[in-house]
């Protein structure tokens, strides 16, 4: 691969749309801050469930969804910040081997939310190696959308736990904002899902 190609980076906002476009019946998890705001960009549904606080633990959520929704595909989205902070849940998950959950980390290389300090994964962290080091064989990374479909494929098939980081574009779109109401965004879920609101 050229040195351009290696340093290229998706468009955050364009790559999650694709992918939420092509997985219409996802249960959506997001980290807090930037991956909330782009799924939201894409279009609120129901089937999303956003993360305003809890860094660290959309992957944990992710798990425990995809083990209780074991015929429905899960996703998390989240940011390379969110999931250094979690990094242990990933060997829960490799543990339980959900085949039903893909992991999709947005990786700017900064923490976006605390002042766009660069992030272990511009520094030497390989998340990829990482996640294979849990035990989840099908982590992999790329930097282009134009592998959205073959991803999207994966997910509607529930084909396996797969682990995605996807290098971004470090810049900060305009931020649009999900609802903050957390019981709101729980019992809309749940309604979702078939279950009464408590």
């Amino acid at each position: 691969m050229s040195r351009d190609a290696l340093n290229k980076r998706a468009d955050r906002r364009e790559f999650v749309a694709k992918l939420l476009a092509a997985t219409p019946d996802a249960l959506v998890v997001t980290g807090l801050g930037s991956a909330s705001y782009d799924v939201f960009a894409a279009g609120d549904r129901d089937k999303n469930y956003y993360l305003w606080g809890a860094m660290g633990g959309a992957t944990s959520l992710g798990l425990g969804l995809a083990l209780a929704q074991s015929d429905k595909p899960v996703v998390v989205i989240t940011g390379d910040g969110e999931q250094l902070m979690g990094i242990g849940s990933l060997g829960s998950i490799a543990v339980k081997q959900p085949k039903n959950l893909t992991i999709v980390v947005l990786d700017n290389g900064h923490f976006g939310e605390t002042g766009m300090q660069r992030s272990h994964s511009s520094l030497g962290a390989d998340l990829v190696a990482i996640a294979k080091g849990f035990g989840i064989a099908d982590a992999y990374s790329t930097n282009s959308i134009d592998h959205v479909d073959e991803i999207a494929q994966g997910i509607n098939a529930r084909r396996g736990l797969s682990f995605v980081q996807v290098f971004i574009e470090a810049d900060e779109p305009p931020r649009a904002l999900p609802p903050r109401d957390g019981p709101f965004i729980k019992n809309r879920f749940r309604a979702a899902l078939g279950f009464k609101p408590f």
